[in-house]
């Protein structure tokens, strides 16, 4: 599981783009599914990586995106990380679109665009001077 408070997409407008953020509806902690490994590179190095896994856009995020991050109940959180895990279908419904009306989105600053701005201002929500 990855845990994360949100995630941006981008919308596009006639004269570029726009960061949107997306949280649950109460601003609460949450996770992604997530697949990890470890493997070794051709260099025979150790590598660990991990990816997030997506779903289908739900209603809040299809007119931005056409998939999301699977987001996972918190009830659902010890079957994910099931070390007695065997057989796909056993978790199957936990891959689908997070509802909709659980969550929420606001636009914020292009400031979010860049990797030297990491701090809580890129998640506060803006309201341009002039809509796209």
């Amino acid at each position: 599981m990855i845990p994360t408070d949100g995630f941006y997409e981008w919308s596009k407008f006639s004269k570029g783009k726009s960061p949107f953020c997306f949280t649950l509806a109460d601003d609460s902690i949450f996770a992604f599914a997530g697949i990890w490994d470890r493997w070794k590179n051709p260099e025979r190095e150790l590598v660990e990586t991990c990816s997030i896994i997506t779903t289908s856009a739900n209603a809040l995020l299809s007119d931005i995106h056409d998939r999301m991050p699977v987001i996972l109940k918190r009830e659902d959180h010890d079957r994910w990380l099931d070390p007695g895990f065997k057989q796909i279908d056993d978790i199957l419904d936990l891959l689908k679109p997070y509802q909709a009306d659980s969550m929420r989105q606001y636009r914020v600053s292009a400031r979010v665009n860049s990797p030297q701005n990491d701090d809580p201002a890129c998640a506060a929500e803006y309201v341009p001077d002039v809509l796209f």
